[in-house]
């Protein structure tokens, strides 16, 4: 199935990644915590073989560039 993303072109999205699934070791239980990890923005454009969100960090504005094989699951919301 494909998705034209075009249309969805200022929307915002919450991606979240396959290869940024990661355990860490939280000291004080002594076990494995697994951690996931998503990029969330505004969807700038997108590619042939990727998506480039808009978010602002600390006042500034930045891109995020995100690879369709990177992608596990995008949440599309219209604010």
């Amino acid at each position: 199935m494909n998705l034209y993303w075009t249309e969805y072109i200022n929307y915002t999205l919450n991606v979240n990644m396959y290869e940024n699934y990661r355990a860490t070791k939280d000291s004080k239980a002594e076990q494995l915590l697994y951690e996931i990890v998503f990029r969330s923005g505004r969807l700038v454009n997108a590619h042939d073989d990727n998506l480039l969100l808009e978010t602002e960090r600390k006042g500034k504005s930045i891109g995020i560039l995100i690879p369709f094989t990177s992608e596990k699951c995008i949440k599309i919301f219209n604010f």
